[in-house]
């Protein structure tokens, strides 16, 4: 059994090493594991002219060559490998262009890193190549949504009846299910019934907006992640009727893409990654969208990198605090966590009232539930965010 052991450890240290480790380690690769280390040298091994045994970027540039490695490496490895070495060959050997063939589209696992390359390739794609992009994009759209969206409804459906409860219902918006279970200690034997020391209900609403959302989302390259995961969200959002939901993207220039919330694919595509910064006018435009200030959430979602007037910002900042806005800045909005921030930016907006901090997406439905509840945020994100 040790040998055994031993013998796979040596196989896997020759797979990542290369073919130069082959003496030291002692191992003899069987033939399917030499398809497999044909596919991680096509990626990782050394450039003519290096030394040593580690392995470095050295993938061709032919569309075919790459199409063919590409279906391979679906058959060797699980997705989540596959998505890294992907992300490998488009960063380290910069095969970016060959991204916009969709021939190549259509081999690859789609990821929410692809969907953020394809999104800052959109410019410069070619029309044939479009489509394919978008089928690619929709595809970890649905898996997103399949995974995030109804966790989303249901924390925000829970929390809008929740601050939707009112202790002195009318008849007919007395819940009696709730009342029934909160005064079952005041029943009476002597009656033969619950005598209800106080009813749960509900206020009229159900054609009535109960809260406002604005998510503004900072178009920069380093919130590329976040662009996508806010933008889903955005539409779960916008498909709530209780909900009344704006999206805002912006670098130096703001663009409103609420008229497409019903397609988050539309919404991803409306976007421009790269660019400046200017949060002072995103917020600007921000403050005019919003109509009911104590019944309004505002999630900036920013590195706080401000291109703009940074007393101005402020200024704006606390004024939409003051006025009764739920003001929350999100650092970022990713599963791979906080890019670098303006550390500087990020402890004024705290100091103003603004909890600031990254949250991943699996979190987010929660830190909205808890604001619409009017929940203090600063103390939820210690208590749901400590390491």
């Amino acid at each position: 059994m040790e040998i055994a052991i031993e013998d796979e450890r040596m196989r896997r240290w020759r797979l990542v090493l290369g073919s130069e480790a082959e003496p030291e380690t002692g191992t003899t690769l069987s033939a399917a594991d030499k398809s497999v280390d044909a596919a991680l040298a096509a990626l990782y091994d050394a450039e003519p002219g290096e030394t040593g045994t580690r392995r470095s970027a050295g993938l061709g540039s032919s569309a075919p060559r790459v199409a063919r490695w590409l279906g391979d490496i679906r058959g060797y490895f699980p997705s989540t490998v596959v998505q890294v070495m992907q992300r490998d060959a488009v960063e380290r050997l910069g095969i970016t262009r060959l991204l916009m063939e969709p021939e190549l589209l259509g081999a690859v696992e789609p990821d929410v890193h692809l969907v953020t390359t394809l999104l800052a390739l959109n410019e410069v794609m070619p029309e044939e190549t479009k489509q394919t992009a978008r089928e690619v994009v929709g595809r970890v759209v649905a898996e997103l949504e399949q995974r995030l969206a109804e966790r989303t409804r249901a924390a925000v459906t829970g929390a809008l009846d929740r601050a939707g409860r009112t202790g002195r219902p009318r008849h007919s918006d007395i819940d009696w299910d709730r009342t029934i279970r909160a005064n079952l200690k005041h029943f009476s034997p002597s009656l033969g019934t619950i005598v209800p020391d106080r009813l749960v209900g509900y206020a009229r609403r159900n054609h009535s907006v109960q809260r406002d959302i604005v998510l503004a989302i900072d178009q920069s390259g380093s919130m590329a992640e976040s662009v996508v995961y806010a933008s889903l969200f955005g539409a779960v959002l916008g498909s709530m009727r209780a909900l009344r939901t704006s999206l805002v993207v912006f670098d130096t220039a703001v663009v409103d893409l609420t008229d497409q919330l019903d397609d988050p694919v539309d919404v991803l595509f409306g976007t421009q990654l790269g660019g400046g910064t200017d949060i002072n006018r995103a917020l600007a435009y921000c403050e005019g969208l919003i109509a009911r200030p104590a019944e309004t959430v505002l999630v900036l979602i920013s590195d706080l990198y401000e291109g703009g007037v940074r007393e101005e910002l402020l200024r704006r900042a606390r004024s939409l605090v003051e006025s009764g806005v739920q003001v929350i800045a999100l650092l970022a909005l990713a599963d791979s966590g906080a890019p670098s921030y303006d550390g500087d930016n990020a402890a004024a907006l705290t100091d103003l009232g603004i909890p600031t901090f990254a949250c991943t997406p699996d979190l987010f439905p929660d830190l909205m539930a808890a604001a619409i509840r009017h929940e203090d945020i600063t103390a939820w994100a210690a208590v749901n965010l400590a390491e």
